[in-house]
């Protein structure tokens, strides 16, 4: 038996087929923002673990290298992060791999240490505050990582860096004091450096810092940031750079550039492209002038 058909008014049709052209623009869209910050933030399968003993100690790493490391000398960016984070945060918070994916970027993870301002009784992970500490376990095994890399790639020795956020940028600032002639430039990120700032040495840096963070307080992150624009005798007067920080040429070729934003303690995730664009910009080798130092 047929069924009878079933007839639609004109006014049902256009409805019946808008809904359908509806349907189909949905899954056509584009991703959202947040995707496309998730999708830049997949780690790559290129990110491989590394396990390494130091006196005893095991300890860890993620590190991307590009095919081209072993034959091409390729810059290297060091990473560190917090106090309480681990190196897979790290990896996905600063994504250097994805910022500059023709350089070798090292997330090295931190042991339980005890804060300096939380957990004293030092239950999560973290660097040692300052040269002496944890028997300078974490000194140490930055010198371990940094010469299998030399055995194991091409290292370009003239573009070597460090970043690091909070504990991760305390640390940064030891390595500056510590393994100074390692590194091309530096760019710590919510931290200070009261301990480290006697043995620095001119260097372009880069210094991120939060209005209103909790932790690091913003005025003990303004005394470290004059104390290094002093250092490496910077002008005065900054100039905008980026459109979003302030650069403060030096008559000795080591500017020093700030990015103050208004939030806390939070790193900034718009930082990662400024970062490698700082670093870009500053090889060991440099000999340009103040004003072409710092570029806008």
């Amino acid at each position: 038996m047929r069924l009878p058909r079933t007839r639609y008014s004109p006014v049902t049709c256009l409805l019946l087929a808008l809904l359908a052209a509806s349907s189909l623009y949905v899954e056509a869209e584009p991703p959202t923002a947040r995707q496309r910050l998730q999708q830049a933030l997949q780690l790559p399968e290129s990110l491989g673990a590394a396990s390494y003993t130091v006196e005893g100690v095991a300890r860890e790493a993620l590190i991307y290298a590009p095919a081209s490391a072993k034959s091409s000398p390729t810059p290297v960016v060091f990473v560190f992060h917090g106090h309480g984070g681990n190196a897979r945060q790290a990896a996905r918070s600063f994504g250097i791999y994805h910022e500059w994916p023709e350089a070798i970027s090292v997330y090295m993870q931190g042991l339980p240490t005890k804060g300096q301002l939380t957990d004293p009784e030092g239950k999560k992970n973290g660097w040692q505050g300052r040269e002496g500490l944890e028997g300078n376990r974490d000194l140490k095994f930055f010198d371990a990582v940094l010469a299998k890399l030399k055995t194991d790639y091409k290292v370009d020795s003239k573009r070597i860096y460090s970043t690091g956020h909070s504990n991760g940028g305390g640390f940064t600032y030891m390595l500056w004091a510590e393994r100074g002639d390692v590194f091309a430039a530096m760019a710590p990120s919510a931290a200070a450096a009261p301990f480290s700032m006697p043995k620095l040495k001119p260097k372009p840096a880069m210094h991120l810092a939060g209005e209103t963070d909790p932790l690091v307080k913003y005025e003990w992150q303004v005394k470290t940031m004059e104390a290094v624009r002093k250092l490496n005798g910077c002008e005065s007067q900054g100039k905008a750079w980026n459109e979003v920080g302030t650069a403060y040429p030096s008559l000795t070729g080591t500017p020093f550039v700030s990015l103050i934003h208004p939030g806390g303690h939070q790193f900034l995730q718009d930082a990662p492209p400024l970062i490698v664009k700082f670093f870009k910009e500053h090889p060991a080798s440099s000999t340009t002038s103040s004003v072409d130092t710092v570029k806008k």
